[in-house]
């Protein structure tokens, strides 16, 4: 009996190092983070984009090209959509923190009905100043992908892709402004 209990142990001990023998398995050590910008995706390198155009609150097609030589933040965003909702508001103050010279922050719905479905919609959320574009026949999703939204999208002076995120993002958080300075 002592021989099959030793049996046992030594084949209890052979699982537990077969387990952690191949790399990456053994325990890794979690980074816990309270901030949703350690979420945003950090490029190696600028991706050149292609020029697609939307349109601003009246209706004239626009693209980024007018914006070079400014970091663009691109927001794309529904308001079917509870993230995006939830995002609005925060996205409203971070633009007014923004400086005007330096940078563009660009949401853009890609509700069907455009304008007539969001405009009476941001008022209905407190929000009826808030500037929004519209890209209803979601054109630019050749450009981004629009799979999952909210989704953000930071382009260089240059009109690169420089960073992205496609989740909510805390634009509150006392760092973002900082955060996003790194792109200037």
């Amino acid at each position: 009996m002592n021989i099959m209990i030793k049996a046992i142990m030594l084949s209890a001990l052979a699982v537990t190092i077969t387990v952690n023998a191949y790399p990456g398995m053994e325990k890794q050590q979690q980074h816990v983070s309270n901030s949703t910008l350690d979420k945003i995706n950090v490029l190696e390198n600028p991706f050149p984009i292609a020029h697609i155009g939307f349109n601003d609150a009246e209706g004239k097609e626009v693209d980024f090209e007018e914006h070079k030589g400014k970091v663009v933040i691109v927001n794309m965003w529904a308001t079917w959509c509870p993230p995006c909702v939830r995002e609005l508001p925060a996205l409203d103050r971070l633009e007014q923190t923004l400086s005007k010279d330096d940078f563009v922050l660009m949401p853009i719905s890609i509700d069907a009905e455009g304008k007539k479905q969001v405009s009476p919609f941001l008022e209905s959320i407190g929000l009826p100043s808030f500037n929004s574009y519209y890209d209803a026949k979601q054109n630019l999703r050749e450009v981004f992908p629009l799979d999952t939204i909210p989704a953000t999208f930071i382009l260089n002076k240059e009109g690169e892709l420089v960073a992205y995120v496609r989740t909510y993002v805390d634009w509150d958080d006392e760092n973002a402004i900082e955060f996003l300075q790194q792109f200037q």
